[in-house]
């Protein structure tokens, strides 16, 4: 079966007004409307990079005890959090796994292999869904 949501743990946690640390939650795939109607908020149109996080802020599905995961809320996180959400959106979301060259360490052919994780992120707009 397709798996649509993903289960995650932030590396810091967000704290909530009452004090309260959230740090499990889930992640949903995204769809084109959650890139594409983000664009024409104010808020992206005077500053562009605000994109990934309204776009965050749709794909959060849940963050601890909170239900809604407003802009506000990523807006709050510790940036190694921030960080962490945008290289989980881009795995979740890539098409295909990434890919590196590696040498047989026994043979020393060289083998394309697929590995987990996407590296770093640059949190700019353009590169939000950019597949490596």
């Amino acid at each position: 079966m397709f798996q649509t949501e993903f289960d995650f743990e932030l590396p810091i946690g967000y704290v909530d007004e009452n004090g309260t640390m959230h740090r499990q939650g889930v992640m949903r795939r995204a769809t084109a409307a959650d890139e594409i109607l983000p664009q024409r908020d104010p808020r992206v149109e005077k500053n562009p990079a605000y994109l990934t996080v309204i776009v965050l802020s749709r794909v959060v599905a849940r963050l601890g005890t909170l239900t809604m995961v407003t802009p506000k809320v990523i807006e709050d996180l510790y940036t190694t959090d921030f960080a962490y959400l945008q290289d989980m959106y881009n795995r979740v979301n890539a098409l295909e796994p990434e890919r590196v060259v590696a040498e047989c360490p026994s043979c020393g052919a060289e083998h394309a292999v697929e590995v987990e994780g996407l590296g770093g992120f640059a949190a700019t707009p353009s590169t939000l869904s950019t597949r490596r």
